[in-house]
C-alpha cells in the first residue's frame, strides 16, 4: 500500500535508500531489489517470490534503476527540497 501511495505523488517506484520521510520504506524497496536479483541468478532462498515478484511488476516496480548517479540525483533533489521548506512558517 505505501508503494502505491508512493507513486501516486512522486510517479514512479524509485524510491531513494534512504528516504527521508520513511527510511524503512526505502530500505525495503532496496532489498526488494537485491531478492530479485539474487532470485534471477537462482537463488529461491533469497526471500522473494514469484507472486511477490507478480504484485510489485503490477505495480511498475522498477527491478533495475539504470545509474547509480540517478540515485545521487534523488537523493540530492529530496535534500534540497527538505532544506528549502526549513524556516518556512
Amino acid at each position: 500500500k505505501e508503494l502505491v501511495s508512493y507513486v501516486k505523488e512522486f510517479g514512479d517506484t524509485r524510491v531513494p535508500q534512504r528516504f527521508t520521510k520513511n527510511p524503512a520504506f526505502g530500505q525495503w524497496v532496496n532489498n526488494q531489489r537485491s531478492s530479485f536479483k539474487k532470485f534471477q541468478n537462482g537463488i529461491t532462498s533469497c526471500g522473494i517470490s514469484t507472486d511477490k515478484i507478480q504484485q510489485l511488476s503490477n505495480i511498475g516496480f522498477e527491478w533495475r534503476i539504470q545509474s547509480s548517479a540517478s540515485w545521487i540525483d534523488l537523493e540530492r533533489s529530496e535534500e534540497m527540497m527538505e532544506n528549502s521548506q526549513v524556516g518556512i512558517t
